[in-house]
């Protein structure tokens, strides 16, 4: 019997560090909007002329992060070639993402902000396996509080689920805290590594 190729056992997540930059940037190459955003959406003090930045502004802030070492998220990969990204750290550096969803300080809780995957990758596990493998290496590292911010339930097009589906947190335990019209908290508790 022959294994299914599109199994998640078979995607590798990796802690997003200086020696995966190169594969970062090609990932991000792979696609028009994720070229332009260079997922520095929540990095932005607000989102006013947020859409009327260049590419290269985004690519510059993106440098600039990378720099100080916010190596902020994790990679995925299939036969050794990156396919996905998943933008996770704690929650209050990214200030734009509290104020909009109201949140108080809280120095414990650590924020999943972005998803992408290749558009070859979707629907063949990956999103799932890469949230699997995020969760298990926040275990490991004692993080007990863990945040999303996906679009609410409807027909989304695939561009506007770049805070990862509903469906894929809730399949995750996630449990729904609070929202507004386009997104919402959904929270899970992780248990003491």
């Amino acid at each position: 019997m022959s294994e299914r190729k599109d199994a998640p056992d078979e995607i590798e997540i990796r802690p997003f560090e200086p020696g995966l930059r190169a594969d970062f940037q090609r990932l991000m190459d792979t696609n028009a909007g994720c070229a332009w955003c260079r997922c520095v959406a929540w990095w932005v003090p607000t989102w006013e002329g947020f859409s009327d930045r260049s590419a290269e502004e985004n690519r510059c802030l993106r440098e600039e992060l990378l720099e100080r070492g916010e190596y902020d998220g994790y990679l995925a990969y299939r036969d050794g070639r990156c396919v996905a990204w998943c933008q996770v750290g704690p929650r209050d550096r990214l200030s734009k993402l509290a104020e909009e969803h109201d949140l108080t300080p809280d120095p414990t809780a650590f924020a999943i902000s972005c998803f992408y995957v290749l558009e070859s990758e979707r629907e063949r596990g990956v999103a799932r396996a890469l949230l699997r493998g995020v969760l298990a290496d926040l275990d490991k590292r004692s993080v007990q509080r863990v945040e999303a911010f996906p679009r609410s339930a409807g027909d989304h097009s695939q561009g506007e689920l770049w805070t990862g589906p509903l469906a894929l947190f809730e399949k995750h335990g996630f449990q729904r805290r609070a929202g507004h019209a386009r997104r919402i908290l959904m929270v899970r508790e992780l248990p003491a590594g």
